[in-house]
This record gives C-alpha cells, structure tokens and sequence, in this order.
C-alpha cells in the first residue's frame, strides 16, 4: 500500500515500532537519514525518494540528531529540531514513515565501543576539521540501514565527502543498497541550504555568500585546469578576511583525493568556511580541462 499525499505518515519511534511496522512498507523501500529541521534540499531528497519508491514502494525517512557526529565543542544541543514541522512536509511529499528515535534508543549503552572506521579518506578535509566526525556519520549510517532494510538511499550532493564515504561503506561492506545522489539546492542567494543556516545573521549570511561565489568563479575556469580553478575560487576568499577558510581543493569526487596534475574530468571544487560562529560547508562539480599546473589543493589541507 503506498502512501497518499497529504496523510500523515506513521511515527516510529522505537526499534520495535520500526520492526513492526517494516513489515507493512511495500518494495521498493527508499530511505532518506536526515537529522530533521528539513528545509527545500531536504524536500529535494524527498521528493528524489517518492519518484524512486514509484506508485507501489514506499519512502521513509529518518531524524536523529546523531551525538557520535559532534565534539563537545559543536552544536549538539542547539542544533534545530522541528518534528512537528517535519512531519509536515514529510506528508505532503508522500513519506510513508518516519523512523524518529531517541540517542537511547539508538544507542543504549551510551557511546558504542564498535564503530565503523572511515579509512583515510574519512581523515582528510572534514575529517581532518572534525575528528571523528565520518566514524560517527557512518556508524549511524550502517544502523539505520541494517534497522529499516532499505533497498535503495537518498543523499544530498551538498554533503558530498560524506556521499562519497557512504558510498565506499556499501561497496566494501557488501551492502546490498543502491545509493542515489540528488543536487545541491540552494537558496534565492545562492547559499546552500542547511539547517545551520538559520544561525546566520544577516550580515554573517553576507559573508557566507562568499562560499558559493568563490566556488562558481572556480567552475567557470575548468577549461584552464585545476590550478585556474582553484586560484580563482581563493581570490574570493581572500577578499572576504572575516570569513575563516578551513580549505578550499579540487578533489575527486570518488576518493576526495586531490586532484593530480594533468588530471582531466570530472572533479569536486570543496570548501569549508565559518561566518560569525557559524560553520558552513559547500561544493560545486567541475568538467578539468589538463592544465600545465594543477596543483589541486590550498589552505590549511594542503598536504593532504
């Protein structure tokens, strides 16, 4: 039985609730994980993941604000949570169920000694920025997969190192789950959207806007290589000095490895920036063209 637009999906709150009502979930099951607070990307994977489920299968989303993501000194207890409007929007996109538990039910004896190591591509970038951050991001990951049995899962591009890791855990996991990628949504202004943004004041949402500019002055100059890429995307950086650059590279999409020199193809121009007390993250794709330099990293990443 599929979901009508516009019902209310069920609210499964527990692992027990989520057992017992799988059963009920008609194949295909789309799976989106979020951590709530959903906003017009959101509603793009939603969306992504009815078309996918088709008139017969089922989408579900989960919320859980995952603690094993965050360090001490992040936004746990700040981070927005709105079920109430989520649930909202999950039925007018046609979510079938909403798999919302609590950091006790998902992790009842606290902090999980078995964890899924990320490798070394969870190291570099925003694992280098935020340790443990991927250990904790696919630890989740790994258990809402093995809880609700999806057959396929929906991620947003945005987060894009993070796709890449889910990607590689199934491959070489053997999990039997296709995962699909849906583009970046961005607000009227160009910031992607994100929960986070709704930290920003005005004039720190400003500043942030340097992020997307940087990046589509880096895209515009794929046919001179990674070199021109990446030195066009800094110019804008560095005329924005109050917005704190954690990196800006071009990578591969695959393995978030610089990209090497001569490379050609597709690659991922990636940024991390903090406006105010606020720390954004952001990525466009890029078709190289072979340039005579193509160092493919600057900043603080740049050994790796």
């Amino acid at each position: 039985m599929s979901q009508r637009t516009g019902s209310r999906p069920a609210l499964l709150r527990t692992k027990a609730e989520l057992a017992a009502g799988r059963t009920g979930l008609a194949a295909p099951v789309v799976l989106v994980p979020t951590m709530g607070a959903l906003h017009a990307g959101h509603r793009a994977l939603l969306r992504a993941a009815r078309a996918r489920a088709g008139p017969g299968g089922s989408a579900v989303v989960s919320i859980f604000v995952n603690p094993l993501q965050f360090r001490p000194s992040e936004d746990l207890d700040r981070y927005p949570r709105t079920l109430d409007d989520d649930l909202a929007m999950c039925a007018d996109e046609g979510v079938r169920a909403v798999f919302a538990p609590s950091a006790a039910e998902m992790y009842p004896g606290g902090k999980p000694d078995v964890t899924v190591d990320p490798g070394s591509m969870g190291q570099v970038f925003e694992g280098e920025f935020r340790p443990g951050f991927f250990g904790g991001v696919l630890t989740v990951v790994l258990k809402l997969f093995n809880l609700i049995r999806p057959d396929v899962a929906v991620f947003g591009e945005k987060d894009a190192q993070q796709l890449a890791l889910v990607r590689r855990m199934v491959s070489d996991i053997d999990l039997d789950i296709a995962i699909e990628a849906v583009p970046t949504m961005r607000d009227a202004d160009g910031l992607a959207t994100s929960s986070r943004n709704s930290y920003l004041s005005s004039a720190e949402r400003a500043l942030a806007l340097a992020m997307p500019r940087a990046l589509h002055a880096g895209q515009a100059r794929a046919a001179e290589g990674a070199a021109s890429v990446l030195a066009a995307a800094q110019e804008v950086l560095q005329a924005e000095p109050a917005l704190a650059v954690d990196y800006v590279a071009v990578v591969d999409p695959r393995t978030f490895t610089t990209a090497p020199p001569g490379r050609a193809g597709p690659a991922v121009i990636v940024a991390a920036a903090t406006a105010g007390g606020t720390r954004l993250i952001d990525n466009v794709p890029v078709v190289l063209a072979a340039g005579r330099n193509t160092e493919g990293q600057v900043g603080d990443a740049a050994d790796h």
